[in-house]
C-alpha cells in the first residue's frame, strides 16, 4: 500500500487467542528525480504499534526500513496493527510518498527449506511432521474461535428477534387500548349530548 511520509496506516487483523502473528515489511521512498520508488529507504524507519481488542498496547517499537515484527495474542478479537514512518520532517514538508510492502502471517510457522536440507532425511521428515502438527493445532484454534464468534452472533440475533416480538406485542396492546378508549370516549360523548 502507499502512504504519506508522516501518515499512519492501520490494518485490522482478526486473531484467535494464543496465536503467533509475524509481520514482514519493507519501505520504499518515492524518488522525484528518477520518478520511481527506491529499492530501500536509508535512514527511514517504521513505528509499529499493535493494539488488542481491549485497547491495550501489545507492541510499540521502532524498526528500520525493512524488518520483521511478531507478537502473540492473548485475547481473541480484532487486533489493530499500525505503521508510521519515523520521518523528522514537519508535516507540511513531509510530502514524500512511501510504498510499504507488508506480509502478515497469522499462526503459521513456515517451513525453512534450508534447515530441512541441512539435516538428514529422518530429521527432515520429523521436522515436516512437527510442522504439520503445528498447522493442525492452528487450524483447530481457528475453528474454535470461529465457533465462538458464530455462537455470539447467534445469541445477538435471537435477542434481537425476541425484542422485536415483544415490541410487536406492546404495539398491539397499545393499539387495542387506544381503540377501546376511543370507543368509550365516543359513547360517553354521544350519551352526554343525548344523541343515543
Amino acid at each position: 500500500f502507499h502512504s504519506g511520509e508522516r501518515e499512519e496506516k492501520c490494518i485490522i487483523e482478526d486473531v484467535p487467542s494464543d496465536t503467533l502473528v509475524i509481520g514482514n515489511y519493507k519501505v520504499q521512498r518515492w524518488d522525484i528525480h528518477n520518478q520511481e520508488f527506491l529499492e530501500s529507504a536509508p535512514g527511514l524507519g517504521m513505528f509499529v504499534t499493535v493494539t488488542t481488542p481491549s485497547a491495550e498496547v501489545l507492541l510499540s517499537k521502532l524498526y528500520g526500513p525493512q524488518g520483521t515484527f511478531s507478537f502473540t495474542s492473548y485475547l481473541s478479537g480484532e487486533h489493530v496493527i499500525c505503521l508510521q514512518s519515523n520521518s523528522t520532517r514537519f508535516v507540511a514538508f513531509a510530502g514524500s510518498k512511501l510504498r510499504i510492502h507488508l506480509d502478515i502471517r497469522v499462526g503459521e510457522h513456515f517451513l525453512d527449506e534450508s534447515v530441512v536440507q541441512a539435516k538428514d532425511k529422518v530429521n527432515g521428515v520429523n521436522f515436516r511432521l512437527e510442522h504439520l502438527i503445528e498447522q493442525i493445532h492452528h487450524i483447530s484454534k481457528e475453528q474454535n474461535y470461529e465457533r465462538e464468534r458464530e455462537e455470539k452472533f447467534r445469541k445477538t440475533s435471537e435477542e434481537t428477534n425476541s425484542n422485536i416480538l415483544w415490541w410487536a406485542i406492546v404495539q398491539t396492546l397499545i393499539l387495542i387500548s387506544i381503540g377501546i378508549w376511543q370507543i368509550k370516549s365516543l359513547r360517553d360523548f354521544f350519551i352526554s349530548k343525548k344523541l343515543v
